[in-house]
């Protein structure tokens, strides 16, 4: 889920653990392609097939140089993930699983069918960002936001009823190509929890809307809204992100508020309380970024440490445990990174030197060290000097890119 940066640095402190040695793809400055590894049953990875990888491999079709940002949507173990790439041209490419029409080309297919090659998303131009949640895709163009996919609860946001008696199948209420989000404007970001989504207007405000049996939509209800709604008593926002039922904001005095979904402490408040209204996250100063994962959350500081809290069964908070945090705590073994991005139960970073590390659950392949062997420890999926400079995992589901 996607997250927009607060403030430059001119260096990061690297300190504390260095990356374990393992196989990894050969790469340098000069290989121009966008890596994936990892689960691939929908053909998620791009490769042109629904095999898993264990190390990266290329995406076809897909120059690193052209692409702005990634974003993979899908559940842990389901065959419906799909993933989006913005390119910097502001065109946007999907791929992967479409039974709910999340690629958002017109099409739908069964739930095991795949398109394993990127393929143009309808009609949209001039977008700024993108992002995926579970089986909906959202984009931000022109200060409007732009929805597809899934919308069993209202997490489109077009006002379309909900789904009454029978539970009438999820397609019945998807849409399968891209459409305006009528009624909001001045959007600057646009993030995507699973079955809800987020929007940062340029007045420091938040609106969300979909699900909220968590409080995720941050109202001070728990009632889901087919329509944006705004979050109560949050302003001077910089920047968001979602997980899979939480949500996070930092404020423009680099405050971390949260909300909604809390049974691993991914709130950060010291509690496993869900809360359906903005609380704020202790112990933390000089934010710099937020990541969210699924159920934990991760902030890069300005000093270049990174702390984190939240789920931690597969030790992918990055502090050599397999303790959950219920507030946040250093993680050492990312201390440097450039970017994190937490997926199902690992989580990834790029360093300054361009290589990808990558630590926690490896049953699917996902830390690209060509086993399937967990580790707490950091290994090396991609060496220094391989040109990567950011890294996407999939929120809720075991996949990595890198580019």
């Amino acid at each position: 889920m996607r997250t927009a940066p607060l403030a430059s640095f001119a260096a990061l402190v690297v300190a504390g653990v260095t990356a374990l040695t393992a196989p990894a793809a050969s790469a340098g400055p000069s290989d121009p392609w966008v890596y994936s590894w990892g689960n691939n049953a929908s053909g998620q990875l791009g490769n042109g097939s629904t095999t898993n990888a264990l190390t990266p491999g290329q995406v076809l079709g897909l120059a690193r140089q052209d692409v702005k940002s990634i974003s993979t949507g899908g559940l842990q173990t389901n065959t419906n993930s799909f993933t989006v790439a913005l390119l910097k041209n502001g065109t946007v490419k999907s791929w992967g699983n479409s039974q709910y029409g999340q690629l958002g080309n017109g099409t739908t297919t069964t739930a095991t069918a795949a398109q394993s090659v990127p393929g143009s998303v309808a009609g949209l131009t001039g977008v700024r960002a993108v992002d995926a949640g579970c089986y909906h895709g959202v984009a931000l163009r022109n200060g409007r936001v732009w929805t597809w996919g899934r919308n069993d609860n209202g997490q489109l946001g077009n006002g379309q009823p909900f789904p009454t008696t029978g539970n009438p199948p999820a397609e019945l209420t998807a849409a399968n190509v891209p459409a305006e989000v009528q009624s909001l404007d001045h959007v600057k970001a646009i993030a995507a929890g699973c079955t809800f989504t987020m929007a940062l207007r340029e007045d420091g405000t938040v609106w969300t809307w979909g699900y909220n049996a968590a409080g995720q939509l941050g109202n001070g209800t728990n009632t889901r809204a087919n329509t944006p709604q705004k979050v109560e008593g949050l302003s001077d926002v910089e920047a968001i992100d979602a997980g899979h039922g939480h949500a996070v904001a930092v404020t423009k005095d680099h405050k971390v508020m949260a909300w909604g979904y809390n049974a691993h402490g991914e709130l950060g408040v010291d509690s496993l309380v869900n809360s359906n209204k903005p609380v704020e996250v202790k112990h933390l100063t000089s934010v710099a970024r937020i990541f969210a994962g699924p159920y934990n959350t991760f902030a890069l500081l300005a000093d270049g440490t990174v702390k984190a809290w939240g789920w931690n069964d597969k030790g992918q908070l990055g502090e050599n445990t397999f303790t959950d945090r219920t507030t946040p705590h250093l993680a050492p073994a990312l201390a440097g990174a450039r970017e994190i991005s937490p997926g199902s139960k690992h989580t990834l970073a790029v360093l300054e030197d361009q290589s990808v590390i990558a630590l926690g659950s490896n049953d699917q392949g996902q830390l690209g060290n060509g086993t399937t062997t967990d580790s707490p420890l950091p290994v090396t999926a991609l060496p220094p000097g391989s040109g990567a400079v950011h890294v996407a995992g999939g929120t809720t589901t075991s996949v990595s890119f890198a580019y």
